[in-house]
């Protein structure tokens, strides 16, 4: 927060009656506003613009040498824990990518841990040339019954609006519980409201009907959209709409064609999703941003989709511009059609250049240290066993880079009254195994889409509730899958036919984090990655982060949890077999 002083210094600046602290002079300025290219002096005085246009006196001087000036890129809806690093490593990823801000919910680790998860994410990154504003997961558990670690009433989450990164309420995916009128999410939208917070939605298999429900509330974002038609629905019903592309959620290219010159003001970005190998590889926003480009969207529309629209819809009225009383958070183009960054300035300080991090900015201050909650379950290989008497069953239909999946019907092979996995099929078994109260609660059923050959995988991350999640072809597999991540205290685990572990990434922090460096994280995923094509042939996706969504009830058509399968569309529990 700025103070008095620091005020008047800037607007010394700004008139010309002071030395700015820094100039960037030659550069071709990027106006969000007008979608104009301008020239002209950008002043800087104590990590805000104080001006454009002359400014011939400055301590130190940038030569744009006629690159572009662009606002830094902000993603709209992001969840840190998805790249199973801290907030520290996560800003480490970013900034060389142009990501100045994230607007995050930190549902994830909430889901385990409640309100010390939250406090955990703001303290480590406090002091990180990042701006992390935070959602308060407004769904924790995600639906009711559910059994997570914790559970975050109204009550429990109105303090720590106290916090200044905290600016609203993250997004509503409870949406039975909204149509309802439950006064408990209601209350969380009145409290958003009190304290000038957005609130985010979450429209996954929403009718144009349906919105009205959310609109009704004071709900005002989305990030579900999958093709043009529903996110013209969200636009229409009056949501800023952000467009995704994850490492699963991959659906910029489909969505995009609904973005026109007439309403672009009204779309951002997101990634909501993306592991740190693919931020390495792709990029973040930048990556919207060139994706947008190729299919047809004019480049400074797309940059206005990544900086001012989506500062517009959290409403932070400081960030997302080049223009005087703006955060200095720029970013330096080489060239608007390929988003070739050169340099990234973070409140007037260059924090990476020509792709070099100066790492002395990213030096840790926060808190490093957490206390994970134990693992706690009793799982017996008799506890994997589907009793079935019927051979039509329903089988989960995992669908590749897509959150959605098929609730399809198999004809499966039954011996002793037991299911029995068939890889020529591609039929697996599938189960969730709950970790945090030791109810003894395991859910079985079968899955279509990994491809594997033998062996298993199992991980600790599995959206929103965060138990145990594993896929295999025998039994003996998956319990040493999930005897290893348990052993561990969290993570993910590739093991063969024989149960020994190919490769596996310990997630020590609530069994969703990593406390190692993001270099080291992806060494693993790429371990990871290699073992898992031993014992599949499919490829073409990231099945640890799709396992990871097998579990959201929240997302169409049919999901695991652990209390069985369950079927969106009347949003409860159902039997493996068909009546």
């Amino acid at each position: 927060m700025e103070n008095l002083k620091q005020l008047q210094e800037r607007v010394a600046v700004s008139d010309g009656r002071a030395s700015a602290d820094l100039v960037i002079k030659n550069g071709r300025i990027v106006n969000v506003f007008s979608g104009e290219i301008m020239e002209g002096d950008v002043a800087i005085k104590n990590g805000y613009i104080a001006g454009i246009g002359h400014f011939p006196h400055a301590e130190n001087v940038i030569d744009a040498a006629g690159e572009f000036i662009v606002p830094g890129f902000i993603d709209a809806h992001v969840h840190v824990e998805s790249a199973m690093v801290t907030p520290a490593e996560f800003a480490r990823v970013l900034l060389p990518n142009g990501v100045t801000t994230i607007i995050t919910d930190p549902h994830e680790i909430a889901n385990v841990a409640g309100e010390k998860g939250i406090e955990f994410m703001l303290d480590n990154a406090n002091g990180v040339p990042l701006d992390m504003f935070v959602m308060l997961p407004s769904s924790v558990p995600a639906t009711e019954g559910e059994h997570n670690g914790e559970t975050l009433h109204a009550e429990k989450l109105h303090p720590l609006y106290a916090h200044e990164k905290v600016i609203g309420l993250a997004e509503v995916m409870d949406f039975p519980s909204v149509a309802k009128g439950n006064s408990d999410i209601l209350t969380k939208i009145i409290d958003a409201k009190k304290e000038g917070g957005r609130i985010d939605g979450h429209g996954a298999g929403l009718t144009s009907a349906d919105l009205n429900n959310y609109l009704a509330v004071g709900i005002r974002t989305d990030h579900e959209s999958t093709n043009a038609e529903e996110a013209l629905d969200r636009l229409r019903a009056g949501m800023f709409v952000m467009l995704r592309e994850g490492t699963v959620g991959r659906d910029l290219i489909a969505t995009i064609p609904a973005v026109t010159p007439n309403n672009s003001h009204r779309f951002c970005f997101c990634t909501d999703d993306k592991l740190i190998n693919d931020l390495i590889t792709e990029g973040s926003i930048n990556y919207n941003i060139r994706l947008a480009i190729e299919k047809g969207i004019e480049p400074i529309t797309a940059i206005q989709m990544a900086t001012i629209n989506a500062a517009n819809c959290h409403n932070l009225p400081y960030l997302g511009a080049v223009a005087a009383g703006y955060q200095a958070d720029i970013v330096f183009l080489k060239d608007l059609q390929t988003v070739e960054i050169t340099k990234v300035l973070k409140h007037g300080e260059v924090v990476v250049e020509n792709g070099s991090r100066n790492e002395a900015a990213f030096e840790q201050r926060g808190a490093t240290k957490f206390l994970s909650p134990k693992i706690n379950h009793h799982l017996t290989k008799k506890d994997l066993e589907l009793l079935l008497k019927n051979p039509t069953c329903y089988v989960i239909g995992m669908q590749p880079n897509s959150l959605f999946t098929e609730k399809l019907i198999a004809e499966v092979t039954i011996q002793d009254g037991l299911f029995v996995p068939s890889t020529s099929q591609d039929l697996l078994k599938m189960a969730v195994v709950e970790r945090h109260h030791d109810t003894g609660f395991v859910g079985v059923g079968i899955v279509r889409g990994f491809g594997l050959t033998e062996g298993a995988i199992a991980t600790t991350v599995a959206h929103d509730s965060h138990n145990i999640v594993a896929v295999g072809v025998t039994d003996e597999a998956m319990e040493a899958a999930i005897t290893h991540v348990t052993n561990t205290g969290g993570g993910i685990a590739v093991v063969d036919a024989s149960g020994k572990v190919l490769h596996d990434l310990e997630l020590p922090i609530a069994g969703l984090l990593s406390d190692k460096s993001f270099e080291e994280v992806e060494q693993d995923l790429v371990g990871l990655t290699s073992a898992f094509k031993q014992i599949s042939h499919a490829s073409g996706f990231d099945p640890f982060l799709t396992l990871s969504f097998l579990t959201l009830p929240v997302i169409p058509e049919l999901k695991l949890t652990d209390q069985g399968l369950f079927d969106f569309a009347t949003f409860q529990i159902i039997p493996n077999e068909v009546n």
